[in-house]
């Protein structure tokens, strides 16, 4: 297998892992935090933030990495319009995604302290499950444009 397509393989694997816990992440979420349950909530955030730490983090690092090697090595200007609009779908992604992260990080010390105190879920948690939620929809969207632009390659513009 020459450099080229183990990146390439690199690429892909690291975009499904990034989509897919992603995706994952927020479908246990969605429900943990409609069940009224605290202990769910509380396990459920923390295995979010750990999931994000060790999968999702890693593969937002490598697919910008990757994607710009095999665009070097294929020869593809930077200035090529499906390129343009795929890198600026994965920043938009990504800022929708760091306070998303943060967001989780905080929701998980809420939930943890109310399970921990047989209490109820506080205000503040619903509030930012609501901003999580919110950010993730465009987050989700986006990513999904940016697969068809990776595998069509289409002439947008010029």
């Amino acid at each position: 297998m020459n450099t080229y397509l183990l990146l390439k393989t690199v690429h892909i694997l690291s975009s499904v892992l990034l989509v897919g816990t992603g995706f994952g992440s927020a479908f246990y979420m969605f429900f943990a935090n409609r069940s009224g349950s605290v202990q769910a909530q509380a396990v459920v955030s923390r295995l979010v933030v750990r999931a994000d730490w060790w999968f999702t983090t890693p593969a937002m690092i490598i697919q910008p990495l990757s994607g710009f090697a095999m665009m070097y090595m294929a020869g593809w200007p930077w200035h090529t319009p499906w390129l343009l609009l795929s890198m600026a779908l994965y920043l938009f992604a990504g800022t929708c995604w760091v306070p998303v992260v943060l967001m989780q990080i905080r929701m998980a010390r809420i939930a943890g302290t109310a399970a921990a105190q047989n209490t109820p879920m506080p205000p503040a948690y619903l509030q930012l499950a609501r901003r999580w939620e919110i950010l993730g929809y465009p987050a989700f969207i986006a990513m999904m444009a940016l697969y068809a632009l990776m595998v069509n390659k289409p002439a947008l513009w010029g």
